[in-house]
């Protein structure tokens, strides 16, 4: 990568990430959790089919899609940064080509 940061901003994107990990891990533990206690609910208390699928398969995709703009698409991960040096070779290239 030709970008290079200062140590400043070093430490704000290290401390960025790592929040956005933190809070993807937090998201992870309420939701189990909490569809623990659903399914228990669920199982042992009321209705005589198992709906606490439904909120499962709702959070659990909400869930999913966090953890792909955390680990997958969030500042400084591996793929946003390969996109955004292609744009910038590429705005580059356009910019010297005019």
């Amino acid at each position: 990568m030709s970008t290079h940061l200062s140590p400043e901003a070093i430490e704000q994107l290290a401390r960025r990430r790592a929040g956005a990990k933190l809070g993807w891990y937090i998201h992870a533990l309420v939701f189990t959790l909490v569809n623990l206690g659903l399914f228990a609910i669920s199982r042992y208390g009321f209705g005589d089919r198992p709906w606490s699928v439904f909120p499962l398969l709702g959070w659990g995709l909400g869930l999913a899609l966090h953890g792909i703009s955390v680990f997958l698409l969030g500042t400084g991960s591996g793929i946003r940064e390969r996109m955004v040096q292609k744009e910038r070779e590429r705005l580059q290239r356009e910019r010297g080509g005019h």
